[in-house]
């Protein structure tokens, strides 16, 4: 009589150990020496038929038992992707878009790491009927959805420490998704970070001009003039200021910021990839580097300009300003690293940012 049940158990247990290595990458393209860890890239569904890929790299260190951190590029429209390829992940990309080498400063050094691509649409993330209208309450849910698949999948992570973190727009992604996730007891939630983020339109405007003219992007002159027109008493309102003279003085003094060819996410750097509005003509196809969401002003002033190019009979490809992403999608576009990715031949093209 015990029989029956211990099969099902069995069973059972084939199944969940199926579903967990199913994902698994088995043979990863470009480098020279295949890693230790464990790692695995897939898709999670969620409402609307949409599907969001993820690619999880276990901790080199105790899986069992370090964090586990979720981590999510901006844009917003940025591939996670980028961050795991060129920033914090265990290999990085080479200018050849062939080879990869290892990251001696790799968050999965010590922490399990799941860069999600989100929403659909960005990356390898898809949707069935192809419609990618959203918003940002409805990408936090489907992000904590895809979070509660992820735990179903891989449950032996629920009772680890659980941080989510970001950059750029993940301003927005991290924190409305905390409030998710906090209210969820079965996630160990302990923490979020976010890094050069964007979570506040008036603060972010008020505090680049203070950081432009200290930084010495602005002249005396300009300074003097945003002084005069923009601030009463001492307290100083660059964001959407009703005198129309501050406005002239802070368009200028964006321009400086936005449109002369500095890294505006790493003044200190150079700039690899376009300038911010930059568009460069490829061949087959149109480059625009739209610096994403920043001042409300300015993006009227690039959404004018995207209108403009749709006279040119060329395919339109955003890309981030400052950043050469052409290795990336060289890689992630290879038929050998899209199976070892276990990504579906009908999923579209990889791109950073769309």
């Amino acid at each position: 009589m015990d029989l029956i049940p211990l099969s099902f158990l069995l069973l059972g247990a084939l199944s969940v150990s199926a579903v967990y290595t199913a994902d698994e990458i088995i043979f990863m393209p470009g480098l020279a020496k295949q890693p230790s860890f464990r790692q695995y890239s897939g898709f999670f569904t969620v409402p609307g038929g949409r599907h969001l890929h993820y690619w999880f790299v276990e901790s080199q260190k105790d899986p069992s038992s370090d964090p586990l951190v979720l981590w999510l590029n901006g844009g917003p429209g940025c591939s996670s992707l980028d961050g795991l390829l060129t920033e914090h992940g265990p290999f990085l990309i080479q200018p050849d878009g062939l080879t990869l080498e290892y990251n001696n400063y790799s968050w999965n050094k010590i922490a399990n790491v799941l860069y999600l691509e989100s929403p659909a649409g960005v990356g390898f993330s898809y949707s069935d009927d192809k419609n990618y209208k959203t918003n940002d309450t409805e990408v936090a849910h489907n992000n904590y959805l895809a979070l509660k698949q992820f735990f179903q999948l891989y449950p032996q992570f629920s009772k680890n420490d659980f941080y989510i973190t970001g950059e750029s727009y993940g301003g927005v992604y991290v924190p409305t998704l905390a409030v998710e996730v906090s209210q969820d007891s079965t996630i160990n939630l302990k923490g979020i970070a976010v890094g050069n983020g964007l979570s506040s339109y008036e603060n972010n405007d008020n505090s680049l001009i203070y950081f432009a003219y200290y930084h010495g992007i602005l002249g005396s002159v300009l300074w003097t003039e945003l002084q005069k027109y923009c601030c009463v008493g001492g307290s100083c309102q660059f964001h959407n200021n009703p005198d129309g003279n501050c406005s002239l003085r802070v368009q200028e003094a964006m321009h400086d910021v936005y449109s002369t060819g500095l890294n505006i996410y790493n003044l200190y750097e150079s700039c690899p990839g376009g300038a911010p509005g930059e568009v460069r003509d490829k061949g087959d196809h149109i480059v625009v580097y739209h610096p994403g969401m920043v001042s409300p002003h300015l993006l009227k002033h690039w959404n004018t300009k995207l209108v403009s190019l749709l006279v040119i009979q060329k395919p339109i490809r955003m890309d981030p300003p400052c950043v050469n992403s052409s290795a990336t999608r060289t890689f992630l576009n290879n038929l050998f690293v899209r199976k070892a990715l276990n990504i579906p031949s009908d999923v579209q093209g990889w791109e950073v940012c769309r």
